[in-house]
């Protein structure tokens, strides 16, 4: 195999994996505040919708910058929606899977319906602002490894590490992600301690939404390059399954969406790699979702989240 399609692989690796590092750790943070956010699935559609309409409207005005501001306002869409689940997780105290799952049926319809309102058609245009390819300079000079990992890459994707790292070190060595984790933990405790409860919950869940949002918008803008009903199919499912993998720990879950990132990208440039390119094809394209199911067997088991996490917390209790 050469050196040319190592780099190819490892580059379109980073381009798949890179939406489900960003919401894996959202999914991370709601968590580790006691909120499950099955709804995953619906702030990345909301995400991707919003951040291809900005891309449509504003390429002209912002140019080269355009998807970039497109992720920060999927990112702020994708916050909005995390709301509702937070409202009625938190505040009523609903069942937090039956919210995410109505938060997962309710954004494909709502952007759907939108886009025909927008466009008078059931998908939006291609958009001209993409992420596409780059180089870092100086990095991509290195032998071997620089044109392996830094040459003709994906700039989303090191943003995402890098946000994986503050991810850990926000949640692990500061007093917020401390009173996040003790309130996953065990909120009554925290609540004695003068922590505001309710407070981190909206903080971990709001922060999901966020990145949940920037998530979808990159995959339509680095990978779709528009949105569709089926643009968002699953990856928010298997964000879910890299936190879960990951032990709700932000570099663990970015390990384990590189794994699914990779499996995604077998299952598109498989063709062209020995052993296989012999697989059936139909084959390669169930993998990413067969490998959700086969973790979330394996590990949900033996992967312990937070104590309190998905039970409802009442104060006067």
């Amino acid at each position: 195999m050469s050196l040319e399609t190592i780099a190819s692989i490892i580059t379109q690796t980073l381009v798949y994996s890179t939406p489900l590092v960003l919401t894996a750790l959202g999914g991370t943070f709601s968590e580790r505040g006691g909120v499950v956010n099955v709804g995953l699935e619906g702030i990345m559609v909301m995400g991707a919708f919003s951040s291809i309409v900005f891309n449509l409207s504003f390429a002209s005005t912002f140019g080269a910058w355009t998807p970039w501001l497109a992720c920060l306002v999927g990112g702020l869409v994708g916050m909005l929606f995390s709301l509702l689940h937070a409202v009625a997780t938190i505040n009523l105290r609903a069942d937090h899977i039956i919210s995410g799952t109505v938060i997962n049926l309710m954004a494909p319809a709502l952007s759907i319906f939108l886009v025909k309102i927008i466009y008078s058609k059931g998908q939006t245009d291609q958009v001209t602002e993409t992420f596409g390819y780059t180089s870092i300079p100086v990095l991509s000079k290195i032998p071997v490894i620089g044109p392996l990992l830094f040459a003709n890459t994906t700039a989303p994707a090191f943003v995402a590490i890098f946000i994986a790292i503050i991810s850990w070190f926000v949640l692990y060595k500061t007093r917020f992600g401390l009173r996040l984790r003790a309130v996953g933990e065990n909120p009554q405790a925290a609540d004695t301690l003068g922590i505001n409860v309710y407070g981190m919950k909206y903080a971990g869940v709001l922060l999901s939404g966020f990145l949940g949002g920037m998530g979808g918008a990159v995959f339509a803008q680095s990978i779709s390059g528009r949105f569709a009903v089926t643009t968002i199919s699953g990856q928010g499912f298997i964000s879910m399954a890299a936190m879960i993998f990951g032990k709700w720990n932000p570099i663990g879950a970015m390990g384990a969406a590189m794994f699914f990132g990779f499996a995604q990208n077998l299952s598109i440039a498989g063709d062209g790699l020995p052993i296989i390119s012999s697989i059936p094809k139909v084959y390669m394209e169930i993998a990413p979702y067969f490998l959700t199911i086969l973790v979330l067997v394996l590990f949900i088991g033996k992967s312990t989240g937070p104590k309190a996490n998905g039970k409802t917390y009442i104060k006067s209790k």
